[in-house]
């Protein structure tokens, strides 16, 4: 007796391997993109299984139920995961001014004072001594910083 599978049969194996897939991909990424393909594999399943003939639908539904979430729910998860982002003191001086005490010049470094310490900083572009500047980035033991405008 040779076993038959038939393509509606098929439909769910696939839906099944999707899921799995994009959890796994999920699992190894966590940036929360491709567990709404699982998602949506899963409500494909369930109609492939009420209604197996239906292959273009199941596609249809796969489609639009992760979309759907990728855009609706993600930012809402996203929000909720960086808020309990701890920061450490050095990267909550990211956005903030501070006074330039030693000029940076191209390719060099210069000086900021920041919250009462000093800092060393580079930048693309000449500061001079008492220009204000914002922290863009840390890099190293270096502010990164640009003229306050």
């Amino acid at each position: 007796m040779i076993l038959e599978i038939t393509l509606a049969q098929s439909m769910i194996y696939i839906w099944f391997s999707v899921i799995i897939i994009a959890a796994i991909i999920e699992g190894m990424t966590m940036d929360l993109s491709s567990i709404w393909f699982s998602a949506g594999a899963f409500v494909a399943l369930i109609v492939s299984i009420f209604l197996p003939e239906a292959y273009w639908l199941q596609i249809i539904v796969f489609m639009v139920a992760s979309v759907l979430l990728l855009l609706s729910l993600r930012p809402i998860f996203k929000k909720y995961m960086d808020r309990n982002e701890v920061r450490t003191n050095a990267s909550s001086l990211i956005g903030e001014e501070a006074t330039c005490i030693k000029s940076i010049l191209d390719n060099e470094r210069g000086e900021v004072k920041i919250q009462g310490k000093i800092w060393t900083a580079i930048s693309n572009e000449n500061i001079y001594e008492g220009e204000k500047v914002i922290v863009l980035a840390i890099t190293g033991v270096k502010l990164v910083v640009k003229r306050k405008k």
